[in-house]
């Protein structure tokens, strides 16, 4: 993280992000990855709006699911939700591959 903020220099730290995937839908960018040494696994998630990142989540060795909550028409979001189906749009793939139980969250969007 201190890499990320500029708290460390990227030459200072012997830390290397190699990302497996890059996907994106809609306003959101989600990047997934492990170390060189494929111990740690990495997802980073971007929310942009007009160009800019507006928001940044990361998740470090847990398996992440996204799926979409409400109805998207003619590209406004409706609030209707439908009670027993939220469909997943993207699920990591890298801690599966690890080896190691990690935790599980779904990111809703």
């Amino acid at each position: 993280m201190r890499v990320l903020t500029g708290g460390v220099s990227p030459s200072s730290s012997s830390f290397e992000f190699v990302p497996l995937s890059v996907v994106s839908f809609g306003s959101t960018v989600i990047a997934e990855g492990c170390d060189a040494a494929t111990s740690i696994s990495w997802i980073h998630a971007w929310t942009v709006a007009n160009g800019i990142i507006t928001q940044v989540r990361e998740y470090s060795n847990t398996s992440l699911t996204v799926t979409r909550i409400g109805n998207v028409v003619a590209g406004r979001r409706s609030a209707e939700i439908a009670p027993s189906h939220c469909p997943s749009v993207w699920e990591s793939q890298f801690s599966g591959r690890a080896g190691k139980s990690v935790p599980g969250l779904v990111l809703a969007i």
